[in-house]
């Protein structure tokens, strides 16, 4: 190719680029794709009206300078329970102002692996919401609460601790962290502490140690699934703040909240569905979100949710992961339809050697293949082999579109 040839095609590139870029900006379908997000606060929430009514009361008593108990608060996934305590977060902290009143709620997201895989870091990004500073080269954790209790102890108010997906940091770290949080009033002279903890896992506090549980849960709240006709409510609501008018088309609505109805009620996820094919419709310039495109959103999300759930696993798990997909797809080849544990694992070892990585046992890798089967990645059925004992039947239950891609994210970040 000429040198002028190759000018012109770069040329060619670039005009086309701006146009894409052109049509986004002029042809927009959403208002205000905001709303659609997760981390969205409305200004009315559907549905939860029992749950604010329960919560408001228990938080009230920090407008009189009071302690409020500690409150638990747990639900599956996408059941409103951040965006109730966003909600009256807010609503707290405008009444504190307008009174004069000295009152904090920093908010802590457990699920945030530099922000709550240890507790010096919990601490640490604690004493930044409030204010404070934590020297880079880091203190002896003790030291780190004298500091956190000489910066809060100043003057007469109350601070509530939110700890979301609390679940998350208890599994990495132990529930050490929360039991010295619950001790710190007995420290403090003019402050008070209170503790609000959000899971999704409806049998975390059973896990506790006893002291935590009596002292986190002082008083619990439960919230229950969305139905898909409360679904439906929520996101016509969002949908006529988010997309211009008509944009939307007839079944959308109804077929989205079937959807996330179908899975345990999940509000988030049936936002996620609008939105993502709101952007697909938008991508393939079209002007109407059809209900195919629904099916379209539902597809892309759950392959994104995979390969995210593959690139963030340790990397024993990949190790593990990496050597499943590799048996199954020889299986595959020559007929065979099953996979064992033991096959597993003798390759697994063959890859830790590779890598210079420690071999675990077997039956922590048992373990591990037990936990994929829990994410869904694959299903382990437990067989018995008579008198060999018993063992795990493996499927890979991955789409066959995303087998190839998870495979080559798994080689690139082990370095196969």
């Amino acid at each position: 190719m000429t040198r002028g040839n190759e000018k012109k095609r770069e040329g060619h590139v670039e005009s086309s680029v701006d146009d894409i870029f052109n049509s986004f900006i002029k042809h927009t379908l959403f208002k205000n794709k905001l709303v659609l997000q997760s981390n969205y606060t409305p200004e009315s929430i559907f549905h939860r009206e029992k749950q604010i009514s329960q919560i408001a009361p228990i938080l009230a008593p920090c407008l009189r300078l009071e302690r409020p108990s500690n409150l638990f608060i747990y639900g599956l996934t996408g059941t409103g329970k951040t965006l109730v305590i966003q909600y009256l977060k807010n609503q707290l902290i405008k009444k504190a102002e307008k009174e004069s009143i000295n009152l904090l709620i920093p908010f802590i997201n457990c699920k945030l692996r530099k922000v709550a895989d240890t507790e010096y870091r919990i601490l640490a990004e604690l004493i930044k919401k409030l204010g404070g500073k934590v020297p880079a080269t880091g203190l002896p954790t003790d030291q780190l609460y004298k500091k956190f209790v000489d910066l809060v102890d100043s003057n007469k108010q109350v601070i509530i601790i939110i700890f979301d997906e609390i679940d998350q940091a208890v599994k990495r770290i132990g529930d050490e962290f929360l039991y010295n949080f619950t001790r710190l009033n007995t420290e403090l002279t003019q402050t008070q502490i209170s503790l609000i903890g959000i899971s999704n896992d409806l049998k975390f506090l059973d896990s506790l140690d006893p002291r935590v549980k009596s002292s986190l849960s002082e008083e619990e709240i439960f919230f229950s699934t969305y139905n898909a006709l409360q679904l439906q409510d929520i996101l016509r609501n969002r949908s006529d703040e988010a997309f211009k008018e008509g944009v939307v088309g007839d079944g959308v609505i109804e077929k989205c909240a079937a959807y996330a109805a179908r899975d345990h009620g999940d509000a988030r996820r049936a936002l996620d569905l609008l939105r993502i094919a709101g952007e697909l419709v938008e991508r393939e310039n079209k002007k109407k979100i059809s209900l195919d495109y629904i099916d379209k959103a539902k597809d892309k999300i759950e392959a994104d949710k995979i390969i995210i759930a593959v690139e963030n696993q340790p990397k024993q798990f990949q190790l593990v992961l990496l050597s499943i997909l590799q048996l199954y797809k020889k299986a595959q080849a020559t007929g065979e339809s099953q996979i064992f544990t033991g096959d597993a694992y003798n390759l697994y070892r063959d890859f830790c050697l590779k890598t210079n990585v420690e071999v675990l046992t077997q039956r922590r890798v048992s373990d591990i293949i037990a936990e994929f089967d829990m994410l869904g990645l694959i299903n382990a059925k437990v067989i018995s082999k008579g008198r060999y004992g018993r063992t795990r039947e493996i499927r890979v239950d991955l789409p066959e579109s995303l087998m190839e891609r998870v495979s080559a994210i798994l080689v690139t970040s082990l370095n196969l």
